[in-house]
C-alpha cells in the first residue's frame, strides 16, 4: 500500500500488533464481521437477539453540505483517484486530496477502522464488514445530485445498504470472467470445468483471484453442477455447502500456476505463457489486447454455469474529519463526465449510465463491452457481498460467516 497526494506518494508502515487487533475487530466469534458492535448509541448486530438500529451503527447523516474543510483523505483502489479528475475537483472545491491505496479488501477494512480517513472506495467483500464495525456513516443520498441517475440495479444492494439504510454510493462494477489464450487453450471453453476439473489439461497454468471471496466461484460452479447441494446464493452457504466449495478449491490448488490480486501480475503471467486460462476482468483482457506489441491476445466469456462479479461503493467514514469535502467528492465523482473518466481509466462499467454518452465520443463500443446498461447481465451475476452467519432467509443463523471463509482460504493457499 502507498499513501499519496496528487503526484506524490510516500510509504507508511502499521505496527503488527495494530494489524492483528484490527483483524480481530473485523471478525466476530459468531462468524460475522463482527458479531457485535458496542459503540455508543448502537444496538447489537447479527449474532445476537437484539435488533440493530442501522441509522446509528456509525456516525451521523448530515442534512446539508456545508463549506469544504480544504482537505480530503481517501482510501482507494489503485486507479480511482488520478490527476485527471482529482485536480479539477481540488480547483473547484478547494479540498486538497490525499489518498491511501488499499490493495485488498482486508486492508480497506483495517484502514477504515483507524478513523484516519474521510471515506473509501470499497469492494463488496469489504463494505458490510466496515458498516457492521460502526466505521461507516449513513449516507444522505438526497444530497448527491446525480444519485437519481445512477443505475437502479446498483442501488439498495447488500454491499451498499444495510437494513434499509444507505451506507454508500455506487461507483462502478464488472464481471469476473473466464479468460484464456486461444493459442494455448483449444477449443474455446464455455465452462468453469477448465479450471476446476482435476483432469484439466491446463494444470499448472490456471490463474485464480487471491482472496477468500474466490470461494464463491467454486460455489457458483457447484450450484450448477451439483444440484443436490441446493446452493441458492454462493455467499449464503450452510456448513455442508461451504465445505463442498472449500474441498473443490483445494482440488483446484493443484492446477493453479498463479494467484493474483494486481492485474499487472496476471497480464505479465499471461504474456509469458505461465497462465493459459483463469479468472480475470474485462479490463485485464482489454489491456492485453490493446497493447500493440502483444503477440498473445486473449478471449473472455461468462461460462455457462454463471459467474461472480463486483460492485464498488464510496463509503463515508463514521469519524470523517472533513465530511463536507467528502460529500462534495461524492457529488463530483458521480457526474457523467467524471464517471466516464474513471470507467475508461480503471476499466469498469460506470454507475451513472449517462457516462456512456461521454465515453461514446471516443469509444463507441466501450459500454456495450462492459454491459454498462444491461440490467439482465448484472442481475445474472453473483456480485460480491460479505458472507454472514445469518442466511437472510428462513434458515436463520446457519450460514458460514466471513471469518470461516478467511480461515479456509489460508488453508487452501497453504
Amino acid at each position: 500500500m502507498t499513501e499519496s497526494s496528487v503526484g506524490k506518494r510516500c510509504g507508511a508502515v502499521a505496527a503488527t500488533g495494530l494489524v492483528l487487533a484490527l483483524t480481530a475487530v473485523a471478525c466476530g466469534g459468531s462468524g460475522d464481521p463482527p458479531a457485535s458492535v458496542s459503540t455508543p448509541g448502537t444496538a447489537t448486530v447479527p449474532g445476537t437477539t437484539t435488533t440493530p438500529a442501522p441509522e446509528v451503527l456509525g456516525g451521523t447523516m448530515p442534512l446539508s453540505i456545508g463549506a469544504g474543510e480544504n482537505r480530503l483523505s481517501l482510501i482507494v483502489r489503485d486507479g480511482y483517484a488520478e490527476d485527471g479528475w482529482v485536480r479539477p475537483f481540488e480547483d473547484e472545491t478547494g479540498c486538497t486530496v490525499t489518498t491511501r491505496i488499499a490493495a485488498t479488501a482486508d486492508e480497506m477494512v483495517q484502514l477504515m477502522h483507524t478513523g484516519d480517513y474521510d471515506g473509501a472506495s470499497a469492494p463488496g467483500n469489504a463494505t458490510t464488514r466496515i458498516i457492521l464495525a460502526g466505521d461507516a456513516a449513513p449516507v444522505n443520498i438526497d444530497l448527491i445530485k446525480n444519485y437519481p441517475d445512477l443505475s437502479g440495479f446498483l442501488k439498495d444492494q447488500p454491499y451498499n445498504t444495510y437494513r434499509g439504510t444507505h451506507y454508500g454510493i455506487p461507483q462502478g462494477w464488472g464481471a469476473n470472467l473466464l479468460m484464456w489464450r486461444p493459442d494455448l487453450v483449444q477449443p474455446d471453453p464455455d465452462s468453469w470445468s477448465a479450471v476446476f476439473d482435476p483432469a484439466s489439461p491446463y494444470a499448472g497454468r490456471v490463474a485464480v483471484y487471491d482472496d477468500p471471496i474466490a470461494i464463491a466461484d467454486a460455489a457458483v460452479y457447484l450450484r450448477a453442477t451439483q444440484p443436490d447441494l441446493a446452493i441458492i446464493d454462493p455467499y449464503e452457504l450452510t456448513g455442508v455447502q461451504f465445505q463442498a466449495a472449500v474441498s473443490l478449491m483445494k482440488v483446484q490448488r493443484g492446477l493453479v500456476g498463479r494467484y493474483w490480486q494486481d492485474p499487472a501480475t496476471l497480464i505479465s503471467a499471461s504474456g509469458a505463457g505461465d497462465v493459459a486460462i483463469g479468472t480475470s476482468w474485462q479490463s485485464v483482457a482489454n489491456r492485453i489486447n490493446a497493447d500493440p506489441t502483444t503477440l498473445n491476445p486473449v478471449a473472455t466469456v461468462v461460462p455457462k454455469e454463471g459467474s461472480t462479479g463486483w460492485s464498488d461503493t464510496w463509503l463515508v467514514d463514521a469519524k470523517a474529519r472533513n465530511p463536507n469535502c467528502m460529500y462534495l467528492w461524492l457529488d463530483f465523482i458521480t457526474r457523467p463526465a467524471v464517471q466516464a473518466q474513471v470507467a475508461t481509466s480503471f476499466g469498469q462499467a460506470p454507475a451513472n449510465p449517462k457516462a456512456c454518452d461521454e465515453i461514446a465520443k471516443t469509444d463507441p463500443a466501450f459500454c456495450d463491452a462492459y454491459h454498462a446498461t444491461d440490467d439482465a447481465f448484472y442481475s445474472a451475476l453473483a456480485v460480491w457481498k460479505v458472507p454472514l452467519s445469518d442466511c437472510g432467509d428462513a434458515r436463520g443463523q446457519v450460514c458460514t460467516g466471513y471469518d470461516a471463509w478467511q480461515r479456509a482460504w489460508r488453508q487452501i493457499r497453504g
